[in-house]
Parts: C-alpha cells; sequence; structure tokens
C-alpha cells in the first residue's frame, strides 16, 4: 500500500504535468488563432487559381506543357503530409493510415512516396516496403511560405523527369478545432475544366452551337506573353500555392487536435488529482485513528495495571 509520503510526491508530479499541459494548450491556442487567419485568406485564392489555371489548360494545347500530360512510367508520387511532433491526439495517425490505405487501392502501379514531416518519415521508415522517394522534415517550427516553394519545385521535377503518372497530396484539412478531415487530392496533372455557357434563348443556342466545337468555344483572349508562356508561369505558382494551403490546412490542423488534446489531458490531470487528494485524506485520516487507537490502548494499559 502506498504510504502518504508516496501518495503526495505522486499529486505534486500530476500537478506538474497539470501545468505543462495547460500550458501547452495556451500555446497551441495561440498558434491556431494566426493559423485560421492565414488559411480563411488563402483559401479563396487557391479557389481561384485553380479555376484560372483549368481554364486556361482547357484552352491550350496538352502537349505545350509536359505538366499537363499524364506520364507513361506506370509510378504514381504521394505526397504524406504531417507533423513534426507529437503529443496531438490521432492528428498524424489518422493521416498515416489513410494513406496506407490509399496506396492499397492502387494496385496496378509503383507508389513511390514524398514525406513531409518527422512523424511520417519514421513510420514508413519503420516499413520497408514503402518506398520513400524524397523528404522534408524539421521545418514546422519556422513554417514559412518558402518550405512550400522548396517542396513545389521538387515535385515539379520528379514529375517532369521521372515521368509520374500522377502525383496525390495526402493531408489534414481543417475544418474546425475539435474537427480535421483528412483528404486525397490529385495536384498533377492539372485536369482541364471544361468551360459552359448559359443559353438564354433558341437563337443564342443556335449561335453558340455554331461555334463550338468538340465542347470548346471560339471566345478567346489576348494573351500577352504567349499562352504557352501564361500557362507554365501560372502552373507553377498553382502548384505553389496549393502546397503552401494544403500545409496550411495541415498546421491549423495539427494545433486544433494539439489543443484538444492537451485541453483534455489537463482534465484528466485534474480529476487524477481530485481522486489522490481523496485517497490521501482517507490514509491520512486511517493513520490518525489508528494512532489514537495505540494512545489509548496504551493508556488503559497504564491504568489497569
Amino acid at each position: 500500500m502506498a504510504t502518504l509520503r508516496d501518495v503526495r510526491r505522486r499529486i505534486q508530479s500530476v500537478k506538474s504535468t497539470q501545468k505543462l499541459t495547460r500550458a501547452m494548450k495556451m500555446v497551441a491556442s495561440s498558434k491556431l488563432r494566426r493559423a485560421e487567419k492565414l488559411l480563411l485568406q488563402a483559401r479563396p485564392y487557391a479557389a481561384k487559381i485553380t479555376e484560372v489555371v483549368e481554364s486556361l489548360a482547357f484552352r491550350t494545347d496538352a502537349k505545350d506543357n509536359p505538366l499537363l500530360n499524364e506520364g507513361s512510367s506506370g509510378k504514381v508520387q504521394m505526397l504524406v503530409v504531417t507533423g513534426d511532433r507529437g503529443l496531438c491526439g490521432g492528428f498524424n495517425s489518422n493521416v498515416l493510415r489513410f494513406a496506407v490505405s490509399s496506396m492499397r487501392n492502387i494496385t496496378d502501379k509503383q507508389i513511390d512516396l514524398f514525406v513531409v514531416g518527422k512523424k511520417a518519415r519514421d513510420y514508413f521508415l519503420r516499413r520497408p516496403e514503402h518506398n520513400i522517394a524524397d523528404e522534408y522534415v524539421n521545418f514546422w517550427r519556422g513554417f514559412s511560405p518558402r518550405d512550400a516553394t522548396i517542396v513545389s519545385q521538387k515535385i515539379i521535377s520528379s514529375f517532369t523527369e521521372s515521368s509520374y503518372d500522377a502525383i496525390y497530396l495526402v493531408y489534414n484539412e481543417f475544418k474546425s478545432a475539435l474537427s480535421q478531415k483528412v483528404v486525397i487530392e490529385q495536384l498533377l496533372p492539372i485536369k482541364p475544366r471544361v468551360e459552359t455557357v448559359s443559353i438564354d434563348s433558341t437563337e443564342d443556342f443556335a449561335a453558340e452551337s455554331a461555334s463550338e466545337e468538340n465542347g470548346a468555344l471560339d471566345t478567346d483572349y489576348l494573351y500577352e506573353p504567349s499562352l504557352a508562356e501564361l500557362v507554365d508561369s501560372l502552373l507553377k505558382q498553382h502548384i505553389e500555392f496549393q502546397v503552401h494551403r494544403a500545409f496550411l490546412e495541415s498546421y491549423a490542423s495539427e494545433q486544433g487536435a494539439r489543443m484538444t488534446a492537451m485541453d483534455a489531458a489537463t482534465d484528466n490531470a485534474q480529476e487524477m488529482i481530485n481522486t489522490l487528494t481523496l485517497q490521501y485524506h482517507r490514509a491520512r485520516q486511517a493513520s490518525i485513528t489508528r494512532e489514537l487507537i495505540e494512545i489509548v490502548s496504551g493508556a488503559d494499559a497504564l491504568s489497569g495495571s
């Protein structure tokens, strides 16, 4: 049975842990507010540049740009984004399980991994059946847009040089501090968006049908510089910003998951402190009662003699 000193020592240990978890919750909450603000600013631009790039890809010949063409190597690359640290609930394990499940569904192609974050790298290093083609770790503490630039350049280089059929992006999409959703998106090649127009009358429909060929409209724009140069520049910007947005989504999700986990840990520590305090008082009361019984028994023995 634990002595009073042991119980006191354990209570102090749990209180120290509670201070740490409360501080980590406050730090994660502060980082989450900043990350959420940046993410909400990035999402509209990411959606619009995707729309513009897909529209331009529809207007240009796919042969003009390698980022619009699917490779013929029979290989795909999967970019898996996790954090560098733990203590954030199921944030890392959820995305890793989802990535493994997604790879099992791709049975007809070889899969190369591009792991982002120490947790993903360490996880797949322990499983040699998965091939890690590239990695990018130890950057989340000082995360900046430069990191997305470096990763996007690696992605573009590997897609064009290795002739990957496709490159997929797996990450945690931020919903709220309590909810994150693991998603998979095809980053390359860019899929052209078929444009449509609204038809208000039969005459308009006939006119548009006469000018339309294979779903494409004759309506076009003047480009400066050329359409091919514009598409090439925007494609690279698009990939870089989509990677940056995914990093922001993952970073905000990690801070939200850590804040929630540390909040739960703080509450659990308080419950443990209450339980140990009750145990301490009961043991102390039993000790006092035992001492009183010994004193009374001694006094009775002396008076009887």
